[in-house]
């Protein structure tokens, strides 16, 4: 059988991107959590297995590097944004005392104190995503968006493959069809001159 092309990954606008962000609303823990995990998520790329598996530990806000186990327990040191440490400050000063007997704490915790899932992540994106005009996304859908912003921002594809931990360059390369793709369709819009010319001269 012919083989199936390949669908390119949704990803959220930059507009949407920093909306979601801000609709895990109040003070509560809960949703002080809910703000961290989605900051954490877009801000690094991590998958939803990775950011489950934060410690508490792993987050270095001196010099702004989280550290993340990836596929075949590999780890990685990443950067993570000032707005997303932030988020994390807020939600770490709202948890309840720890006790000393527990070591490590995991960074992201359910309401019985234990570490979330990763279904229990996809759920909480979900919810808030649902608010958006596209409609509900999923968690990995941050990580694409964490892509091809840097990519539509002047990153470099091999600084993105660090960052996204692939292990082939071509599997990262697939972002670059994703920002093309999105040049293009703001050209169309753009361009005074982007479509058929009226007189069947090209454009």
């Amino acid at each position: 059988t012919p083989k199936q092309p390949k669908l390119l990954p949704r990803v959220l606008t930059k507009d949407d991107a920093d909306a979601l962000m801000t609709f895990p609303a109040g003070r509560t823990v809960w949703s002080l959590r809910d703000r961290a995990l989605l900051e954490t998520l877009y801000s690094t790329g991590a998958r939803v297995s990775e950011l489950v598996a934060l410690d508490l530990g792993d987050v270095r806000e001196p010099e702004g590097l989280v550290r993340l186990q990836g596929k075949g327990r590999k780890e990685r040191i990443v950067p993570i944004g000032e707005v997303a440490l932030d988020a994390i400050r807020r939600y770490r000063v709202s948890l309840p005392l720890q006790s000393s007997n527990v070591s490590p704490r995991a960074l992201f915790c359910n309401q019985r104190g234990g570490r979330l899932t990763s279904r229990s992540v996809a759920r909480i994106v979900t919810r808030y995503s649902s608010r958006l005009v596209g409609g509900a996304v999923s968690p990995h859908t941050l990580r694409h968006s964490f892509a091809t912003h840097l990519l539509d921002e002047g990153a470099d594809l091999r600084s993105i493959q660090e960052m996204l931990g692939h292990a082939s360059l071509s599997t990262t390369q697939r972002y670059t069809h994703v920002a093309t793709d999105q040049l293009l369709a703001v050209y169309d819009r753009a361009h005074p001159r982007a479509g058929r010319a009226t007189d069947g001269r090209a454009a």
